[in-house]
């Protein structure tokens, strides 16, 4: 599924990490990088910003997806939890990719 988002987006030969967690680590995550102390669905980590910029432009950085609020968003809109976990893989791609939720 990766591989077919980063083919449209126009990054056929761009690399990615995925992880699936629950709600507790996502939580840490989201508290240590982002200043929220809660769970959320999907967080970003985009290689094209911060200290390490530059150094392999083929890697665009990390995705990480919280199941545990993934089922539960899934469960709420009568949506598949595979539906719902693609939707979420999309959504940190775009922000791996330039896209934010305030200029994009």
């Amino acid at each position: 599924m990766a591989e077919k988002i980063l083919s449209v987006l126009g990054y056929p030969d761009s690399e990615l990490s995925v992880s699936i967690v629950g709600d507790l680590s996502i939580r840490r995550l989201n508290r240590d990088y982002l200043g929220r102390d809660k769970p959320t669905n999907v967080i970003s980590f985009p290689m094209h910003e911060g200290e390490f910029s530059g150094l392999n432009p083929v890697l665009l950085g990390d995705v990480v997806i919280s199941a545990d609020t993934a089922a539960r968003e899934a469960h709420e809109a009568e949506v598949e939890f595979h539906a719902r976990l693609s939707f979420l893989l999309l959504h940190g791609i775009l922000h791996l990719t330039g896209f934010d939720h305030e200029r994009s």
